[in-house]
């Protein structure tokens, strides 16, 4: 009983003596699963490469991703390969498929029904919250974007007018201030950006959008609150009009029998690579 109590007393006297940081990271130990930290730059980093790949167009539809080709295009393990597409499935730009493989999703005429009236109507509403909260540096950045846009016009540049198109829509957004339109909006525009798979379609109304986005930015200029309806009717009804036509576009390739098809490498070989690692 004595040495019971001895031991008692020790482990007393040592809790005591414990430093109140030593006891938090004891206490956090035992809440935390033990293990190895996995590379998470390294999984995000091959998810952004893929996704890129993916929104450009560079990887189409029902194209397979192949583990073996990623892990030696890339130079990292099976592991942070597997945690990358994972990740793209739960974005819904990959699926993956038991037995068979990890494939680009193809886009559907009702992923287009799903996102843009709803893309439509809160992009309208973060406009006109935008109006008279616009910076000037914004402004600036919106008149730089759409003077991109003129030029992608003339040049007949349908990627480049696309990636300021997306400047333009984004600096607008931003300046709204409002966290859960920003967010909702985020994963609807990144969607949307993919459906923007075919450039050359976009050529055709690239001078019809350029117009639209010049009345925007004058009404954005004007900051005037009267016309901020206006100013939400016209976004909203800007991205109802693509929704048409993407849908026409859609049925015309599919009538064809060669929708988003044409475009997968015939070689075999793959087109995406990390920056600074050669190909």
């Amino acid at each position: 009983m004595m040495y019971v109590g001895s031991c008692l007393c020790l482990i007393s006297r040592y809790a005591l003596m414990m430093r109140p940081r030593d006891r938090r990271e004891r206490a956090l130990a035992r809440r935390l699963p033990r293990g190895p930290l996995r590379a998470v730059s390294l999984v995000e980093e091959v998810s952004r490469v893929l996704r890129e790949a993916i929104l450009e167009g560079t990887l189409r539809g029902g194209e397979q991703l192949v583990e073996a080709e990623l892990k030696e295009q890339f130079g990292v393990s099976r592991s942070p390969i597997r945690e990358a597409l994972r990740d793209l499935e739960k974005k819904g730009l990959v699926e993956i498929i038991p037995r068979k493989g990890a494939f680009v999703r193809s886009i559907s005429s009702r992923d287009i029904e799903e996102n843009f009236p709803v893309r439509a109507v809160l992009e309208g509403l973060a406009a006109k919250e935008a109006l008279d909260k616009l910076r000037p540096e914004q402004m600036r950045d919106m008149e730089e974007a759409l003077e991109k846009m003129r030029g992608a016009v003339e040049a007949k540049d349908g990627k480049s007018y696309w990636e300021h198109h997306r400047l333009f829509h984004d600096t607008f957004i931003q300046a709204c201030g409002n966290q859960l339109l920003m967010g909702l909006l985020r994963d609807l525009r990144t969607h949307a950006l993919w459906y923007r798979f075919s450039y050359q379609y976009y050529r055709e109304d690239l001078a019809r959008s350029l117009a639209i986005h010049e009345k925007i930015l004058e009404l954005f200029r004007k900051k005037d609150p009267t016309k901020s309806q206006e100013l939400e009717v016209m976004v909203r009804v800007h991205i109802e009009e693509a929704m048409g036509r993407f849908l026409s576009y859609l049925e015309e390739q599919e009538t064809k029998g060669r929708f988003r098809s044409d475009s997968v490498p015939q070689d075999g070989g793959s087109n995406y690579s990390l920056p600074g690692r050669q190909g």
